[in-house]
């Protein structure tokens, strides 16, 4: 070969490693650079179509908006159908039905202690962690975020604002909220409140790596909203909006504004460059869609189903990804299948940190490599359901998904690429698609199925909490005989069932059974008065008086234990039994009879260990 020809050939070589390099440098960086803080901000209830940028023409979301130009998209993003789930799966990037977590109320929203969280990644990596907003994935130790990597914390309790593990009398203005496991009192809109906590710890974390959740209870119902974003949408015809529409869509301006004003403090600090900002919900709309009688207000970008449902309504969920010094800050669409699972190993790669130790299967899979556009999961199988039952049945509510594919209960088939709507099942003349996905549910259900029957426990004794309240929320039992919000405590709802306990050291214990909460300080045999709009400063439904439930004894039963039962005098606060309890796991069923003999369930039970 002559030099010339030598000289052109190595140059060959030479722009062939220059391009390689210049290749490299698209895909997003995650090592050799400064670690990256990360910001996921989960909004509650707010669905696919109840942000601007995906069609909606009436709701104004100018903040989120903006990200949305600026972000890649998940497009095919899907979560569970409600609430405390989503949050299990999202937390541990395992499929939530393995961590305990398939219900909202009744026992099954508590995630298990083996599991291991994003905190727990973080903190772990040396990051500064907190949380703010909604947690729903137990209130007692060793559950609490303060217990599961996040070093800082203001949440309040339970599915949401007002729910039964909730402080006392809370509306959504000027409450009272769990500050690192410990009341406190704090003025203002929630919303408001908990980005204003998260941008201070922001501003505190900000000269090294923080990783920080916001996870506002808005927009969830009791759709309590200030006036002024009431106000935007009020004018609007019936026939645009209903009227608890125009509550919902005030909540998500609400919200609009709150993360415009957390990214204008990134900038200000310095840090929004190398800060990964995820945007994403919990599960589909609540209220920003209503088919009734056929006639339709508000806007689900044409899918069917909205909260709580297996069709893509009730989990197909916005998710937006902004980093700009991992070159992540142009509009682009990826339509690949994914999922809440896929965050936890996803941030991982991007921060180049390990994942949480001593951690367990994890479902989900990294999607470093379709940001880079590299399609590697294609024709995944993935599966979200909606359970909600004491005991999970197969198949019930379930969506298998593959691309385009949508499996319903088993039975029904769609391609939601031609059928968005999911109208027009094509199972018969899919066999062999119905057959694969049915076969892949099926190895599915025998993993996450296998420790159903393993209650989780609240630890009683612990010097961690002592002594430890336990409510209504968390009982097991017969189907919505929990009493889980603050009104229903009030009207005096029927509760039935029990605490599964584990009594860590034999000894005496105090356990008091009452009827309202500790902070409320009222007697067992009491009324509650109403609580109105005007005394707490915003658009909110009037919480009405309670009922005396005319109460005369309490009981108690540790299984295998003890059974007692007591007088309620007039005025009594309480009823208190001092006992001597073994050690070990037992169930506890703890109950007031009214002077008419009708048995309730003690909404609130306090155990210390003496």
């Amino acid at each position: 070969m002559s030099l010339s020809n030598k000289s052109y050939v190595l140059g060959i070589i030479c722009l062939a490693f220059l391009f390689s390099c210049q290749s490299k440098k698209q895909d997003i960086i995650a090592k050799n650079t400064t670690k990256p803080n990360v910001i996921l901000v989960v909004t509650d209830d707010q669905g696919y179509g109840d942000v601007g940028a995906h069609g909606n023409s009436i709701i104004q979301t100018p903040n989120i908006d903006n990200l949305y130009s600026e972000s890649y998209h998940l497009t095919n993003f899907h979560v569970s159908p409600t609430c405390a789930p989503t949050r299990a799966a999202l937390m541990t990037g395992r499929y939530a039905n393995s961590t305990g977590v398939w219900h909202t109320v009744g026992g099954w929203s508590l995630l298990r202690e083996q599991e291991k969280t994003l905190g727990n990644m973080f903190t772990e990596a040396g990051y500064t962690t907190g949380a703010f907003g909604k947690w729903h994935l137990g209130d007692n130790y060793p559950f609490r975020p303060e217990y599961r990597g996040f070093q800082e914390t203001v949440m309040h309790g339970g599915g949401g604002v007002q729910q039964t593990p909730d402080y006392w009398n809370n509306t959504y203005f000027n409450d009272t909220y769990f500050h690192n496991g410990k009341p406190e009192k704090y003025n203002g809109y929630c919303t408001d409140v908990f980005f204003n906590e998260a941008i201070n710890f922001i501003q505190k974390s900000k000269d090294k790596p923080f990783f920080c959740y916001i996870a506002p209870n808005a927009p969830h119902g009791p759709y309590n909203v200030p006036k002024a974003y009431y106000d935007i949408y009020k004018d609007l015809n019936d026939t645009i909006l209903a009227d608890t529409q125009k509550r919902f869509y005030g909540m998500i301006t609400n919200i609009d504004d709150n993360f415009g004003k957390l990214r204008k403090k990134l900038t200000e600090l310095k840090i929004a460059d190398n800060t990964i900002l995820i945007f994403m919900t919990d599960n589909g709309t609540s209220a920003g869609y209503y088919n009734k009688n056929g006639k339709v207000t508000g806007y689900n970008a044409g899918m069917r189903g909205a909260k709580g449902s297996h069709y893509d309504g009730g989990h197909r969920v916005p998710f937006f990804i902004y980093w700009k010094d991992g070159k992540i800050s142009t509009a682009k669409d990826i339509h690949t299948l994914t999922a809440q699972i896929d965050i936890l190993p996803t941030l991982a790669e991007l921060c180049n940190i390990d994942l949480p130790k001593n951690h367990l299967d994890i479902d989900g899979q990294s999607l470093v490599s379709i940001l880079n556009g590299k399609d590697t999961l294609n024709n995944r199988l993935l599966i979200t359901d909606s359970q909600r039952v004491q005991n999970p049945k197969k198949w019930k509510s379930s969506a298998v998904m593959q691309n385009k594919w949508r499996l319903i209960n088993g039975e029904e088939l769609y391609d939601v690429s031609t059928d968005v709507g999911q109208r027009n099942n094509i199972a018969a003349t899919n066999k062999e698609k119905v057959a694969e996905m049915r076969s892949f549910y099926n190895s599915w259900w025998t993993q996450v199925s296998k420790d159903f029957d393993k209650e989780i426990y609240f630890k009683v004794g612990t010097t961690k909490e002592n002594p430890i309240t336990l409510t209504a929320h968390d009982t097991h039992g017969e189907e919505t005989m929990q009493p889980w919000n603050q009104i229903q405590i009030r009207q005096g709802k029927i509760g039935k069932g029990y605490w599964s306990i584990d009594v860590l050291e034999e000894g005496n214990y105090k356990v008091s059974l009452r009827r309202y909460p500790k902070e409320s300080n009222l007697p067992i045999n009491t009324s509650t008065p109403p609580i109105t709009t005007k005394e707490i400063g915003g658009l909110e439904k009037d919480i009405p008086e309670g009922k005396n439930l005319n109460y005369n004894k309490a009981s108690i039963e540790f299984k295998d234990q003890i059974v007692s039962e007591i007088d309620v005098k007039e005025n009594d606060l309480s009823a208190n039994f001092n006992i001597n309890l073994k050690a070990g796991k037992t169930k506890l069923y703890a109950n007031f009879i009214s002077d008419k003999g009708e048995k309730n369930l003690a909404y609130y039970v306090y155990i210390k260990k003496l």
